[in-house]
């Protein structure tokens, strides 16, 4: 049996967008850690897969703002839809298939395609 990988877990982060099927967190470590790759987004009639974009992007900003974090407990496949363009690695020698990867708000990039989730009053 293949050794679990430790996976540092954000406390009290959101743990997805609610009334969807949309999770933000993993509740336990897998052995296989899902490999991070910037996953297109394509227009699709779920207006919750959106929403849950935005919702993730507002929680990363409030959660952790400019600085560095561990990828620890953070959903892969809804980070991959962030990575490569808001969500960027913060370190070199980035191991995409690491909970301890250090990533970072590209924060540019974040609040040209998510500003909702930069303004105080709105968001999700």
């Amino acid at each position: 049996m293949a050794k679990t990988p430790e996976m540092p877990k954000h406390r009290g982060f959101p743990l997805g967008l609610p009334g969807t099927q949309w999770q933000y967190t993993l509740r336990r470590a897998n052995p296989k850690v899902t490999k991070l790759i910037a996953m297109p987004r394509h227009r699709t009639l779920d207006q919750t897969v959106a929403l849950a974009d935005l919702g993730f992007m507002q929680a990363l900003w409030q959660f952790f703002g400019a600085e560095p974090f561990e990828r620890g407990n953070l959903d892969g496949e809804r980070l991959g839809r962030l990575f490569g363009r808001e969500v960027i690695a913060a370190e070199r020698g980035f191991d995409p298939q690491s909970y301890t990867a250090k990533l970072k708000i590209n924060e540019a990039a974040a609040r040209k395609n998510f500003p909702e989730a930069f303004d105080e009053t709105g968001g999700v």
